[in-house]
């Protein structure tokens, strides 16, 4: 006889933030900060999205906006490995790095990070503004997992090493 999991109780997905990035304007510079403020419906303030003059800040019918970005600190590595080149986390562009969390699991689920409560959006390919200012095969590499576009639902501040779960609802 076999037996019923259930694996909304069973599975756990959690990690811990790693690094945190923003960036003022769109081009400018990844700037590696230890605590973020994240505002609903806004963004990371002092982040090129909050003040939207970010790329991607619009949204489009083909792209939705984000308020805020993830990497997995493991893809990171992977690409090292793998490419036998030095990437720094913030290459990627990204303003959040994880450590110990599988991203993709996160697509149209709520989490939360610390006190922040977010929703995963979508998978995030990397952009041509990345090719532009790094080179093709760093591109090519994060080609399905260059990170998680997330949605604010519920604000407040993050520090690296805070907890990352995902809200059962």
């Amino acid at each position: 006889m076999s037996k019923h999991i259930d694996t909304q109780e069973t599975l756990s997905w959690s990690g811990r933030v790693g690094a945190l990035y923003i960036a003022s304007e769109s081009g400018a510079p990844m700037i590696s900060i230890s605590e973020a403020l994240l505002v609903e419906g806004r963004g990371i303030e002092g982040d090129r999205y909050y003040s939207r003059c970010g790329t991607h800040s619009a949204g489009d019918e083909d792209e939705p906006s984000y308020e805020v970005t993830l990497i997995e600190n493991e893809t990171i590595e992977a690409i090292r490995r793998e490419k036998k080149f030095e990437v720094g986390v913030e290459v990627p562009r990204r303003n959040i790095v994880t450590q110990g969390m599988a991203l993709n699991h996160l697509v149209h689920r709520t989490f939360r990070i610390g006190a922040v409560t977010l929703y995963g959006i979508a998978l995030r390919e990397p952009c041509i503004h990345l090719a532009e200012v790094t080179n093709h095969r760093l591109m090519i590499s994060l080609i399905h997992r260059g990170g998680l576009g997330a949605r604010i639902l519920s604000g407040g501040a993050i520090r690296v090493g805070d907890l990352i779960e995902e809200v059962y609802t």
